[in-house]
């Protein structure tokens, strides 16, 4: 399948379809940024979310715990905390904390200098409003490629999964989202410049920005072989946040494969699926009394592999395919910790364009009711996740 980006168009103009589409389901892009455009999808994905916050918030209060601390001061948030307010120098930590990428930490050090409040409440804050950021990406992205009404579902369908609770924490999962999203929607629209910083930055956040830098090298080679010159630019430049930022971690440690031996140092090493495999038939065939978390935890690393398969079917533009497939050839490749990984593939939000097509081609009251039970086991999975487990999410 060759597949290639659409240029830029006038703002008076009508654009051609999207790459992978027919001209027949080509609909017509708004403008970068419409707000006012992506208004319904935004103000859905708050409804699920706010959904979501007041049964934690119940469940938190139930159990005696506080809120603030529960989002924004446990596990890895602890990790960037102490990276914002140290360096990745301090001991004892050093050098485990190599293994979390620089930008969240220094973004919250940033607003920490200018703005009041203590760095855990600017974490959340930052999360929250890059959560907003993702969604309207996502929506951009599928209102581009499928229509408003696809878009919108498709954020509400992000907001509603599983384990969607990690957008409103200290986390890197809603800034990465945010800029995996509009760096995919920069492509489709021939934006290169936008998408080769944006990729960079996201190689700047998560190890898993390789599979940004991946989209958008890919897309933009093909475009280049048709002449476009910013295109190969892009290419070239798009991966060069995570190798910078990795190739820096090795000579830190003085050898050329230091990132990776600080992510031995957690467990995590390539394996290519061996350990992802095992763990399947464990929580799943074998095994009656593992924790539920981990049982949820594999369903979703399965649905994963399934909707991918329905996006190679449906044909998506090769950006998306690249993104969402080196994205899980990652996660599901790796032989470290089991337990994160459905957060880890929270970026992967193509994979539910298909899910999104369905909903909206359903009769609405069939579609409410699908949303709705996925808003509704989002916020107990959610509490559950961050109550209920002894684990990291």
């Amino acid at each position: 399948m060759s597949v290639t980006p659409l240029p830029s168009v006038p703002a008076t103009r009508t654009p051609g379809p999207a790459p992978g589409r027919s001209a027949r389901s080509a609909r017509p892009a708004p403008r970068f940024g419409a707000l006012r455009h992506a208004a319904p999808a935004l103000l859905g994905y708050l409804a699920v979310r706010l959904l979501g916050l007041a049964v934690l918030t119940r469940w938190a209060h139930l159990k005696g715990h506080g809120l603030l601390p529960l989002l924004a001061g446990s596990w890895d948030s602890l990790w960037y905390l102490d990276i914002a307010g140290h360096g990745y120098t301090a001991e004892p930590s050093y050098p485990r904390n190599l293994a979390f990428f620089p930008l969240f930490p220094g973004l919250v050090r940033a607003l920490s200098a200018v703005l009041p409040g203590s760095r855990a409440a600017l974490a959340l804050g930052l999360a929250v409003v890059c959560s907003l950021a993702a969604a309207w990406g996502i929506f951009a992205v599928g209102d581009r490629l499928r229509g408003r009404r696809t878009g919108t579902v498709l954020v509400v369908l992000w907001g509603a999964s599983p384990v969607a609770a990690v957008q409103w924490t200290a986390y890197t999962e809603s800034l990465f989202t945010a800029l995996a999203a509009w760096a995919l929607f920069a492509v489709l629209d021939g934006r290169w410049a936008w998408a080769a910083g944006l990729a960079v930055a996201a190689g700047l956040t998560r190890p898993t920005g390789l599979a940004v830098a991946a989209a958008v090298s890919a897309a933009g080679l093909l475009a280049a072989r048709r002449g476009e010159g910013r295109a190969l630019a892009a290419a070239l430049v798009a991966p060069l946040g995570w190798l910078g930022y990795v190739g820096w971690v090795g000579l830190v440690r003085g050898r050329w494969d230091g990132y990776f031996e600080v992510q031995r140092l957690w467990g995590n090493q390539w394996d290519g699926g061996a350990m992802t495999l095992r763990a399947l038939r464990k929580y799943l065939v074998y095994t009656q009394y593992e924790p539920f978390f981990l049982s949820v935890v594999s369903v979703v690393l399965l649905l994963s592999a399934g909707l991918f398969l329905c996006c190679l079917a449906d044909r998506q533009p090769l950006p998306l395919l690249v993104f969402t497939g080196v994205l899980l050839l990652v996660v599901l490749g790796s032989g470290g910790v089991w337990f994160p990984r459905a957060r880890f593939l929270l970026p992967g939000f193509p994979l539910l364009l298909p899910l999104a097509s369905g909903i909206v081609r359903a009769r609405r009251p069939a579609a409410a009711l699908v949303l709705t039970g996925a808003a509704l086991s989002s916020a107990w999975l959610g509490g559950h996740m961050l109550l209920v487990w002894d684990g990291a999410p």
